[in-house]
């Protein structure tokens, strides 16, 4: 596997880890049509978990097939595949070697009762994630819950033993709990959630892209204080950039909830203005169509390289 400069810079900042984890972010930076750039995309197929299967592929019955996910990233030269134990025991020997793995380690369902604090259970192993061929674990955190802190220790006791395996370690980093609603997605809010998964150990992180609102006072008097860019989304992508080790961490974010195309666009133009390293995006792929999904990553592909404005 040739590695490129931008590639091997990325990998100096993992200034502790072995050369096993160096390895499979390098396959992952270098896997599919972003290769080398610096630049990701990762399909993530875990909100069969979360919102249950007619919610979740009922748009693209196709999509009730692990084996689909699996080709989709392939086919559309994404950089992995993200997904929990399951639907990745489903197609491994199929697909294996064909894309990196990341092994998504916990997850939580609409199940609980709707006052329950927001939690994840852990529902995989690092032996599983090793037994599969994977590259990286993945791993929820939600910073504002009761249960955060619970959270926290499980994934700095997992990710001590992957990173040991070399693996890859992966987190989403979700606030969710103490705030409001629209604090969920605050500038603050999400900058202070990112440095959280960065100082949890986190080799990438997951995050949702910031809006303008800012939730909490004392943060509000610091972002206006010293004149913190916020107004447009990619000075707020720069925003959690910055406050990921300034730049030091890969960073990529999260498709979200079902849009147009154009507002996914916009998206991943923020993203690649403001110096973030790609999308990690699930239901707006995989709902639609294959042809559909196809084009749509090929835009967001040259939209990140800079091929198109």
């Amino acid at each position: 596997m040739k590695v490129t400069q931008r590639v091997r810079k990325i990998l100096q900042n993992y200034e502790s880890d072995n050369a096993g984890t160096k390895a499979n972010l390098a396959r992952i930076l270098m896997q599919g049509r972003l290769a080398g750039s610096g630049k990701l995309i990762i399909l993530p197929v875990d909100q069969g978990f979360e919102h249950g299967p007619a919610r979740s592929f009922a748009p693209n019955p196709a999509a009730y097939d692990p084996h689909y996910h699996f080709q989709l990233a392939i086919d559309a030269g994404l950089s992995a595949y993200a997904a929990p134990l399951g639907m990745i025991e489903a197609g491994a020997d199929t697909f294996a070697g064909s894309i990196p793995l990341i092994l998504k380690m916990n997850s939580a369902n609409s199940l609980t009762r709707g006052d329950a604090e927001p939690d994840q259970a852990v529902t995989a192993s690092i032996s599983d994630a090793l037994r599969l061929g994977c590259s990286a674990v993945g791993f929820t955190i939600y910073p504002g819950s009761n249960q955060c802190y619970d959270m926290m220790e499980e994934i700095r006791d997992l990710a001590a033993e992957a990173k040991a395996c070399g693996l890859a370690v992966v987190v989403w980093s979700y606030a969710r709990g103490s705030m409001s609603k629209d604090g969920e997605t605050a500038a603050d809010i999400i900058a202070y959630a990112a440095h959280m998964a960065t100082l949890m150990g986190a080799h990438i992180i997951k995050i949702k892209i910031p809006t303008a609102h800012l939730e909490l006072a004392a943060a509000k008097k610091s972002y206006e204080a010293n004149k913190i860019a916020i107004a447009t989304k990619a000075d707020r992508v720069a925003d959690v950039i910055k406050s990921c080790f300034n730049g030091r961490r890969i960073v990529v974010f999260s498709g979200g909830e079902a849009k147009s195309l154009n507002d996914v666009y916009d998206d991943v133009r923020a993203i690649r203005d403001g110096g973030g390293n790609g999308s990690i995006i699930g239901r707006n792929a995989f709902q639609r169509p294959k042809a559909e999904a196809m084009a749509m990553f090929d835009e967001m592909i040259k939209i990140l390289l800079g091929k198109v404005a």
